[in-house]
């Protein structure tokens, strides 16, 4: 009887001890689940704030989880290191976003110039995207559709590709570009005396891929973002001093064959068949100037950039393989006007290579002008 009375004694004691556990072991859980959702609801809720808050990414409220802490902070670095201004002359727009649409419309020239006054010029249709793009500060995304098939006036195959991004510091570009017929020949030699004409002409084709970087020397004070990117505004009149480096590699076909024979009778020069196939390296110096015509309303930017330096002619070209001199430059112009949120620009561009010979001089160039029109939010 004393065995089984110890026997019970000992099975009570030992289910109270596993109930106490069990009991310890169930408020530890409730307490650390309260734990972890204490630590992260607000992380789960973080991209919610910075919604509700107008995407301030610097707004002390926000509970940034550990790596979009570190996200935002690099941010900061570079803006301070790379986009800092002198708030007398530049000031930031005071929004993140930008939404707009673009009209982007371009022609290319061609022009072989020879002794004696003699040359042949070639001028292309005039090549037109109309589009629309949305920007969160410096990522932009964007689609355009060809104007010429839409309204229904086609021309010749044409691709065009930009990515630019700029800061106070210095700018960056790339552009890829290609055409194919659409052109017109205005002078051909000492046919027709030499006068203007207008004939068609389909057999040149263009291929071009450029980049090229370059940094203000003046960049506490002037602002480029402000003429054609327009999340900046000057508020005083700048100009800035500008040095940098740029490759170009073009491909050009001109093949005048074809022409009716009573043209190519006039036609100056040895060949029928011109090929330019290079690449440049060249070192870019220039100067860029924004007049502020009424601080936040009215700006006008004009901007030269020259470059010299070696270009690698390749086999197959018509000089075939050579190591020679480049010359090239670019110009540009900018009329910006801002109305609180809103704001148009009108951009004009010319971008012009030059291509030496002792027997003739090839010019080509692209020259394009954007309309912008605007609201930042």
């Amino acid at each position: 009887m004393k065995s089984l009375l110890s026997r019970l004694r000992f099975a009570i004691a030992a289910l109270a001890l596993l109930c106490s556990v069990s009991a310890v072991a169930h408020d530890y859980a409730m307490a650390d689940s309260a734990v972890v959702d204490t630590i992260s609801a607000p992380h789960a809720r973080w991209y919610r704030q910075l919604i509700d808050n107008g995407f301030h990414i610097n707004d002390p409220d926000i509970n940034y989880p550990r790596f979009w802490r570190w996200c935002v902070d690099v941010y900061n670095w570079g803006d301070r290191t790379f986009n800092s201004y002198d708030p007398d002359y530049v000031v930031g727009a005071g929004k993140n976003w930008k939404a707009g649409l673009k009209s982007y419309n371009w022609t290319e020239n061609y022009t072989l110039l020879f002794p004696h006054k003699l040359r042949v010029n070639m001028v292309s249709d005039i090549f037109s995207d109309v589009g629309a793009y949305l920007s969160f500060m410096a990522v932009s995304v964007g689609y355009t559709l060809n104007a010429n098939d839409v309204f229904g006036h086609p021309v010749a195959n044409h691709h065009n590709f930009d990515f630019n991004f700029c800061c106070a510091l210095f700018s960056a570009n790339l552009n890829l570009a290609s055409t194919s017929g659409g052109t017109r020949i205005t002078r051909f030699g000492d046919y027709n005396k030499g006068e203007h004409l207008s004939q068609r002409f389909d057999d040149v084709s263009l291929s071009s891929v450029g980049g090229d970087i370059y940094y203000f020397f003046n960049h506490s004070r002037y602002s480029q973002a402000a003429a054609y990117s327009y999340s900046k505004y000057q508020l005083r009149s700048a100009g800035s001093w500008i040095v940098g480096a740029a490759v170009t590699h073009q491909n050009i076909n001109i093949d005048f064959s074809g022409l009716p024979p009573e043209m190519l009778e006039k036609l100056p020069g040895d060949y029928e068949k011109y090929r330019f196939h290079y690449t440049d390296y060249g070192l870019i110096g220039g100067y860029a100037y924004n007049w502020v015509l009424h601080p936040k309303r009215w700006l006008i930017n004009a901007t030269i950039l020259p470059s010299i330096g070696y270009r690698h002619s390749y086999e197959g070209a018509t000089e075939g393989r050579k190591d020679m001199f480049s010359t090239n430059v670019r110009a540009m112009m900018s009329v910006v006007y801002n109305h609180r949120s809103l704001y148009a620009s009108l951009v004009g561009r010319y971008d012009g290579h030059i291509y030496y010979k002792s027997a003739y001089t090839f010019v080509n160039s692209n020259n394009s002008v954007t309309l912008n029109i605007g609201t930042r939010f």
